[in-house]
């Protein structure tokens, strides 16, 4: 496997190919004409190298089967098909798996070619020593114990052996720790270049999982119990988060924090950059699709002036009750309220400033802009929706002739039953208002299953549901500084000082603070055998601040709660059994992928992680 990562990169550096940036973009440059080989090239400037080592982050940067399925928080409608990730039968030839670990190593070795061409001390080196961090961080989180590498692979060497956990930890450790306080790194960036607040985030999430993995032991998988063995790199890893906060107040409101139109905020600290304007092949297709993923589907896209959105990675129940009443961040997450739009002759129906995107560029026509499908979250009454229902009674319009949503739905997001309303014309155009309950079962394959997730939205989004995203993707921000600070404070035994992390990130979103963890009530069911435990504190205050960023699924396996939430939340695993092999050993990890064991000759299939 190793060999066919590697070589793939070396081949085209020796085939005479170099990468140049333009506006955070890699285009290819034939340098074979002048007779210039890699070491010329690079040996004089790396910086297209490492240019191609960010860009490389694009190819794993988000991935709904890796990092939000199996988990507690989302499910598939509308008869859309269940994934291997979601029951736990992905196997070692697995092509995502092995996409994942391929493309880790990529980044990887890339950021070796720079450190080799350039110098580990050098600015660019710097910056590479970052990225080669995080791609093993990656790697660990997903695989355990991984080959370390930190020497430019360019010959056909195909032995790289597996190296121990703990002691790939250490080395990510004494790298980043000198990185941080010998480097000439900027303080801070939020434009997508490594930094010592970048450095800072990445140590205490390193610190954090490394405490977890090294110095608690199991209990029981089912129960999520664990014992606590040595509290210093939890310590640490709350120590570096507040050098990764370096004193950031969270006083922006939360959604401003997630708006298009403000990019690269002050709470950024580490993310992957797109740029519209700047990208020099076909736009429609260069971008990413983090906006058609977590929502129902609301018609098609070209029909309906609403994104398109797949129905997969809906709110589970749980999601739906997540959010308390008073938490601005729900508002903040979904879109709450969908407007519709004008067609045109042809039937085609505006776009931009109507439809689904008037939300944000028409926000001074929203108070007379038709709307077409609203959701209220669990904790409005009927009699609330009634009233917001007449107050926006103008809005309500239902004319198939004129607007592209033929009629208006409004849910109340209630289980067991959702509680719908419809404004419909009938055959004679007299618009007529229908109310009626929808059970669960039938609720989770209807048309307009759930609010659908605004957080990645992109407001210059053409006229197109493909990778059309142009929206920075945030890997590292400071409220996710807050609760991995809380979280190891916890750990550390500092109960205190994790509940004073939580309470400021309650705080912003707008809820009293609570007086102890035990003080914790959430909305949502659980079974008789479920007792809301201190991590699960945590755990949830993740999950609605980073609801859909990509973290659950490393959340849930760094915490030891991957099986116990998935028996109690999931629908698609009833039992530990289920996510465990016929020896009963639990799928922590992900499988080594297969031809890494074929090709790497210092890797066997007794190096395979337990459960495969």
């Amino acid at each position: 496997m190793k060999k066919n990562i590697y070589l793939s990169v070396i081949a085209a550096l020796f085939a005479g190919f170099t990468l140049t940036a333009c506006s955070d973009f890699l285009e290819a440059e034939n340098k074979t004409a002048g007779g210039q080989t890699a070491d010329d090239v690079f040996g004089k400037d790396a910086t297209s190298l490492l240019t191609a080592a960010y860009s490389s982050l694009k190819s794993y940067g988000f991935s709904t089967d890796l990092f939000c399925r199996g988990t507690d928080l989302y499910i598939h409608t509308r008869g859309k098909a269940v994934s291997d990730f979601d029951t736990y039968t992905f196997s070692a030839e697995n092509n995502t798996i092995k996409s994942l670990y391929a493309n880790l190593y990529r980044t990887i070795n890339l950021a070796n070619g720079v450190i080799f061409y350039a110098g580990a001390d050098s600015q660019l080196g710097q910056e590479a020593r970052f990225l080669r961090n995080y791609g093993y961080y990656m790697l660990t989180q997903h695989f355990g114990g991984v080959p370390y590498v930190t020497e430019y692979i360019n010959s056909a060497e195909t032995n790289y052996p597996r190296t121990p956990l703990n002691e790939v930890y250490s080395a990510m450790i004494e790298d980043l720790s000198s990185l941080y306080n010998s480097s000439s790194l900027a303080a801070q960036s939020h434009e997508g270049k490594a930094s010592k607040q970048a450095v800072a985030a990445l140590l205490a999430k390193v610190y954090l999982a490394a405490g977890w993995d090294l110095d608690t032991t199991l209990g029981s998988a089912s129960e999520g119990s664990y014992t606590v063995n040595g509290t210093n790199n939890f310590t640490q890893a709350a120590s570096w988060a507040e050098k990764a906060i370096n004193g950031v107040s969270l006083t922006m409101s939360f959604e401003d924090k997630w708006s298009p139109f403000n990019e690269g905020n002050s709470e950024e600290i580490f993310s992957i950059q797109y740029d519209r304007a700047g990208y020099p092949g076909d736009i429609i297709s260069g971008g990413h699709s983090m906006h058609g993923n977590f929502g129902g589907y609301y018609g098609a896209y070209d029909a309906s002036g609403i994104k398109g959105v797949s129905s997969d990675d809906c709110q589970s129940e749980k999601s739906m009750y997540l959010f308390e009443k008073g938490d601005n961040r729900y508002d903040a997450t979904y879109m709450m309220v969908m407007y519709n739009s004008t067609k045109d002759a042809s039937g085609q129906p505006a776009w931009g400033t109507e439809g689904y995107y008037a939300y944000y560029n028409a926000k001074d026509k929203l108070a007379t802009m038709p709307i077409c499908k609203v959701y209220f979250p669990y904790y409005y009454t009927e009699a609330e929706v009634e009233a917001w229902m007449a107050e926006h009674e103008s809005q309500l319009i239902a004319d198939k002739d004129k607007y592209a949503n033929a009629d208006v739905r409004i849910n109340l997001l209630t289980l067991p039953s959702v509680t719908t309303w419809v404004y419909a014309q009938d055959a004679n155009g007299n618009v007529k208002l229908q109310k009626s309950k929808v059970a669960i079962d039938d609720y989770n394959i209807q048309t307009s299953n759930g609010a659908c997730v605004k957080k990645f939205d992109d407001a210059a989004a053409d006229f197109t549901n493909e990778d059309n995203n142009y929206r920075d993707i945030v890997l590292f921000h400071v409220s996710d500084m807050y609760l991995v600070a809380a979280e190891a404070y916890l750990m550390a035994g500092q109960t205190q000082q994790a509940l004073d992390k939580i309470n400021a990130v309650r705080g912003r979103a707008g809820l009293p603070a609570l007086a102890s963890f035990s003080a914790y009530q959430p909305e949502y069911s659980t079974s008789g055998s479920f007792t809301i435990k201190d991590i699960d504190l945590i755990l949830d205050e993740r999950a609605r601040e980073l609801y859909a960023e990509g973290h659950r699924w490393m959340d849930l396996r760094r915490t030891k709660q991957l099986v116990r939430y998935n028996v109690e939340f999931s629908e698609y695993v009833a039992n530990e059994a289920a996510m465990a092999n016929n020896k009963g050993e639990v799928k922590w990890y992900r499988p080594i992928p297969a031809n890494e064991i074929s090709a790497n000759t210092g890797i066997s299939i007794e190096d395979q992680n337990p459960g495969y």
